[in-house]
């Protein structure tokens, strides 16, 4: 089985740059990736985190998928609850339209950020699970324009008309989601990213009780912070980095982002260096042949055919390298166009 590999792009702004670097960036990146044959891009949605750029997926999405020509692009994800669901319809059909069978709605029901900050972006949100559940309900009917009587939807219709809607992906780090996207018959991907427990068992379950309309079946993915070096050193410098944002994002510190020289004579103390041995089962970095052994058993510990790697790094050029590394070991198909050059 030949294993898929996708990008997860946070947007991270590197210690010194700014937004408008990192979105370019961004830009960058997307392009490799098309061309090394990575099978998606998705964007991640977060508000209030000054260390990164992108707070709407579906505005970026649109911005980058211009700028290639294979690879699928989507949202991992939109916070749903963030948003009204007319709106999220809307956005996805228009972003369908213009690139018909390569885009990807990611939906989850995290905040994204700070509650504060989620009550703000949607005022009639009461963070209640049931109303998620109804906006499941209601996005899947406006995307396939399913006239339920006596609903809204025999009125209301989400526009533009296309033939063709986007592939619906569940993300969960809990792993009670994955019996949402069972249910309604949603692909699904676990952030192993955020939560390095229970993974494999949530990805069972959803694949046990599956009710697809018959043309579907369950896919999964799972995502993970990866980043592979040309050296031990550098990945070490990385894995270093790493640890220590981590365990500052647990304490609250979430825009902190230090250098290696900053941090690589900081002594943790036995609780924190526990912590940190717990963090680094959501991360996996080393030169290519230890990255590669080490994603290709995740994906066989979860029994799912593509990981989504989430890379971070003090350097835009060694992010890039990092990818092409992986790319290299997994031997991706690149785009026909690549293959030419």
């Amino acid at each position: 089985m030949q294993l898929k590999l996708s990008v997860l792009d946070q947007t991270p702004i590197r210690r010194g740059s700014t937004a408008v670097e990192a979105l370019q960036e961004s830009v960058a990146l997307a392009r490799l990736a098309d061309k090394l044959g990575y099978t998606r891009y998705w964007l991640s949605e977060h508000h209030n985190i000054t260390t990164l750029a992108g707070a709407a997926p579906e505005v970026l999405i649109a911005r980058l998928a211009a700028e290639t020509k294979h690879i699928r692009f989507g949202s991992g994800g939109i916070m749903l609850p963030n948003h009204s669901t007319l709106k999220v319809a809307e956005n996805f059909r228009l972003l369908e339209a213009l690139y018909p069978g390569r885009i990807d709605l990611g939906i989850g029901r995290a905040p994204g950020g700070d509650r504060l900050t989620a009550s703000l972006l949607n005022p009639s949100n009461t963070f209640d699970p049931q109303e998620y559940l109804t906006q499941i309900i209601d996005l899947k009917a406006f995307l396939s324009e399913d006239v339920r009587p006596g609903t809204v939807h025999e009125k209301v219709k989400a526009i533009p008309r296309v033939e063709t809607i986007p592939d619906l992906w569940m993300l969960t780090s809990s792993g009670e989601s994955a019996y949402l996207a069972a249910h309604f018959g949603m692909s699904l991907s676990f952030a192993q990213f955020i939560n390095p427990v229970g993974g494999p068992e949530a990805v069972a379950a959803y694949r046990k009780l599956f009710k697809g309309d018959g043309s579907q079946t369950p896919q999964a993915s799972v995502s993970i912070f990866a980043f592979c070096g040309d050296t031990e050193e550098k990945a070490a410098q990385v894995q270093a980095v790493m640890d220590y944002r981590l365990l500052s994002i647990e304490r609250g510190k979430i825009d902190e982002a230090p250098s290696y020289e900053a941090i690589k004579d900081y002594e943790y103390s036995r609780e924190e260096w526990a912590r940190v041995q717990y963090n680094r089962m959501r991360t996996v970095t080393g030169t290519p042949d230890v990255v590669k052994e080490k994603i290709t058993k995740l994906a066989e510990q979860f029994a799912v055919d593509e990981v989504m790697i989430a890379t971070f790094a003090d350097h835009h050029e060694d992010r890039l390298r990092s990818y092409t590394l992986l790319a290299e070991q997994f031997s991706l198909v690149p785009a026909p166009e690549a293959i030419m050059r």
